[in-house]
């Protein structure tokens, strides 16, 4: 790498830096629930869970043993409470991707800027005509799209 240029300086580095400034224990806390409710597990534990509680309240240990007979209003409460927390919690977690997305499309713009004026700066070193450049780069575009739309229209 060359010595003028920084790692940190990279987009992705920004990115990453950009976006663990914008992360909070909150944030870390909802996407931790939300990964986790989007697993095998999750859905076991509550399979395991929702046998347990139905056993019980079916009388399985006896009569004593039930805490919420049929139609297991408080299993259904509790239940209606979780849906609605970890509705929240994808929310929260689409708005931080969301959130994230804009950052990478900020950082995305900025490199290609720099990018372009790096360009037009070293064609002009090298004595390169810009609008014959731009104007090989319009047909290599249209050219691309006509192949993308050709391959568009055989799949249909």
């Amino acid at each position: 790498m060359h010595p003028a240029l920084n790692p940190d300086d990279l987009p992705l580095r920004q990115e990453r830096v950009v976006f663990a400034r914008m992360r909070g224990t909150q944030d870390r806390v909802a996407d931790a629930i939300t990964a986790f409710a989007g697993t095998m597990l999750f859905v076991y534990l509550h399979a395991f869970w929702f046998a347990v509680w139905i056993a019980l309240n079916e009388g399985l240990l006896g009569r004593s043993g039930i805490f919420d007979p049929y139609p297991f209003g408080l299993l259904t409460m509790i239940v209606s409470l979780e849906a609605i927390f970890l509705s929240t919690f994808v929310m929260v977690s689409q708005n931080r991707q969301a959130a994230r997305e804009n950052v990478r499309a900020d950082l995305d713009f900025e490199t290609n800027l720099r990018s372009e004026v790096w360009s037009a700066q070293i064609g002009a070193t090298l004595g390169l005509d810009p609008r014959e450049v731009e104007q090989r780069v319009q047909q290599l575009l249209t050219e691309n799209r006509a192949k993308m739309n050709g391959g568009a229209q055989k799949r249909s």
